[in-house]
């Protein structure tokens, strides 16, 4: 598995999409796709709070995850990109959180919030991520996503694609 490049069009405009997997082994692969992104799409499984890595069975995979999103998000590539987070599979970590009552101090001993409270529980995840921007002034815009709903989707890719229309007009000083 390497660099997959997937182009699509959405309204009338062509994008290029880099899916570059998060193992630890695909890492060093990817890092020159970026050098004129004009966003960064960095996609976070919510419900992986209580599992460890296939390579690595001690490392929490959410802690994994953000350790990756400190990397990325404050490498010099990317110093005046736009991030668009995406903490995907909500709905899994919904049924975790809510309904098998498994608690975010599984990966997080200083969750302090309700234990079967989704809002609290995504709210601190979003900002552990945030957290990682050693710029606090870095545009990070968070998205909730079920990627299996399909008109939430749509409405996230349009959110989306107006981030990255905005962010090409700032670069251009028309915004």
């Amino acid at each position: 598995m390497g660099v997959i490049e997937v182009k699509f069009q959405m309204k009338g405009k062509v994008f290029r999409v880099f899916d570059v997997g998060g193992q630890r082994s695909q890492r060093k692969k990817w890092i020159h796709c970026f050098d004129d992104a004009k966003a960064l799409i960095y996609v976070a499984s919510l419900s992986e709070f209580d599992q460890v890595l296939l390579e690595d069975n001690t490392t929490n995979r959410m802690h994994e995850s953000l350790q990756l999103f400190k990397q990325v998000v404050n490498n010099k590539y990317f110093v005046n990109t736009s991030v668009i987070l995406f903490l995907n599979k909500i709905d899994l970590f919904e049924e975790k959180i809510m309904v098998k009552k498994r608690s975010l101090t599984i990966a997080f001993e200083s969750y302090s919030g309700p234990a079967q409270d989704i809002d609290s529980a995504t709210a601190f995840v979003e900002k552990k991520y945030r957290g990682m921007a050693d710029n606090k002034e870095k545009n990070i815009y968070c998205h909730l996503t079920c990627a299996t709903d399909t008109q939430q989707v749509q409405y996230v890719l349009d959110a989306v694609l107006d981030t990255i229309l905005s962010s090409k007009l700032k670069g251009c000083g028309l915004y």
